[in-house]
């Protein structure tokens, strides 16, 4: 049976017999030259990394509006009558803010596929995360306030829950990452893995500022 031609307007016309459907030289691509991984938009994981910021951003946005929700309908606020001790929530905020720099460098020295630096600044940015964690334990013992003691206390309990388990994530992550980098064998895409982890980290430094001034600040004014 004679096979299909197409005509020069793109439509299909029957072969005459003994005719054979004519073969495109040179018709495959050769993409053996191409990388296999790229940074920043090139990455799927740099879309996957920020439709989870969006979507964890609209968590945190919800809390914070249920906060003043209840606050509007307190009588008085907080309703143990003491806020919470700024003491060890500002120094987390100075953490944060520092971690930022060793965060920066990982992610540049990612993206030049620096193994070496890359593992400095992770080892450094792990550090942080676990010096944060540390003082977020000292944060929850100065609240004045039990998760379950009423609105006031639930809501807080939320709030500082919830970033507590973004940073907590986060930590375990890095500490991944951190040890791939040692013990290889580290693939190149891993540079991705770790430039993408910087981005997060900063969504986790982000969103502690406003959340910060809610329950620090929230109480007072």
């Amino acid at each position: 049976m004679s096979e299909p031609i197409d005509d020069q307007r793109g439509h299909a016309q029957p072969a005459s017999p003994g005719q054979h459907a004519p073969v495109h030289a040179g018709a495959a691509l050769d993409v053996a030259p191409l990388p296999t991984f790229g940074f920043g938009q090139r990455s799927p994981m740099w879309w996957a990394t920020l439709g989870l910021i969006a979507i964890e951003s609209t968590v945190f946005a919800l809390t914070i509006m249920s906060y003043f929700y209840l606050r509007s309908h307190a009588s008085a606020w907080p309703m143990t009558g003491m806020p919470p001790d700024l003491l060890w929530g500002t120094l987390n905020t100075l953490i944060l803010v520092l971690s930022t720099v060793p965060n920066q460098l990982a992610k540049k020295a990612s993206e030049r596929m620096e193994i070496g630096p890359v593992r400095l600044w992770m080892v450094i940015c792990l550090l942080f995360s676990v010096a944060f964690l540390v003082v977020r334990g000292l944060e929850f013992t100065a609240l004045h306030t039990r998760w379950d003691s009423d609105a006031y206390g639930s809501i807080v309990w939320m709030l500082l829950g919830l970033h507590t388990t973004h940073l907590a994530t986060d930590t375990y992550d890095s500490a991944v990452l951190t040890v791939l980098t040692f013990t290889g064998p580290f693939e190149s895409k891993r540079f991705v893995d770790v430039s993408e982890n910087a981005v997060y980290w900063y969504f986790v430094v982000l969103s502690w500022i406003p959340i910060y001034a809610v329950i620090y600040f929230g109480a007072r004014y």
